[in-house]
């Protein structure tokens, strides 16, 4: 699917595949590997932002996916985001939604809040919250209406 249907259907927490449609190199190709894993790849929906601008410069709609971290001892040093205007040539995939009444947690409210953790429960979202301390921590439902917008074109969108 395109990357404006995913901005459009996929919800916040889905786990979404991104691929430019070619064949994976050997491994032996190490730098032909490491430049196909950049456009082949996948990462949870933690952002969606509309059309914004400042002044005289305008920023088309995006969405942000956590692709991954890096990091030992259960410190994370690096944080792995990729950013999709919805112009991308890219075809998507949703792999995985988030589950009905799992909660999400964000960073901070309004429109470019951006989801820091996906838990199953209320119960599981406060008790991750109380370890993690993010003050202006904001949670949200899965609800069963976003669970609906499952098919796109008569078949299942993911």
């Amino acid at each position: 699917m395109s990357a404006s249907l995913i901005f459009d259907l996929a919800p916040i927490g889905a786990i979404v595949a991104w691929s430019d449609g070619t064949p994976r190199p050997p491994e032996r190709h190490r730098q032909k590997l490491a430049a196909w894993k950049t456009r082949n790849s996948q990462g949870q929906l933690i952002r969606k932002q509309d059309r914004r601008g400042h002044g005289t410069i305008s920023l088309s709609p995006d969405f942000t996916l956590h692709e991954g971290d890096f990091g030992t001892g259960g410190v994370i040093a690096i944080r792995i985001h990729r950013t999709f205007s919805l112009d991308s040539t890219l075809t998507f995939k949703v792999l995985e939604r988030p589950d009905v009444g799992a909660v999400r947690v964000f960073d901070r409210a309004g429109a470019n809040a951006e989801l820091v953790h996906l838990a199953a429960s209320r119960q599981a979202a406060e008790e991750w919250l109380s370890r993690h301390g993010c003050p202006n921590a904001v949670f949200e439902e899965v609800t069963a209406d976003e669970v609906a917008t499952d098919h796109v074109e008569g078949r299942a969108a993911a």
